[in-house]
């Protein structure tokens, strides 16, 4: 899935990024809608990983949908 892809499906999707990552808040959706940096950023900061490591983990979600 490709970024484009991520915004376009974005209010079909959160309800699985919930269920993945489920540290995240209302807010953080909102602020995230659809955008990959973002999540990644997200996903870095409420799991205290690395960058690498949350590029990697959204890529293999992204392999999933």
């Amino acid at each position: 899935m490709n970024v484009e892809q991520l915004k376009g499906d974005w209010k079909q999707l959160e309800g699985k990024v919930k269920a993945k990552w489920g540290k995240f808040t209302d807010d953080d959706m909102k602020v995230i809608e659809g955008k990959r940096e973002e999540l990644c950023g997200r996903i870095q900061k409420r799991y205290g990983c690395a960058k690498e490591d949350a590029q990697k983990e959204l890529d293999e979600f992204c392999k999933t949908l």
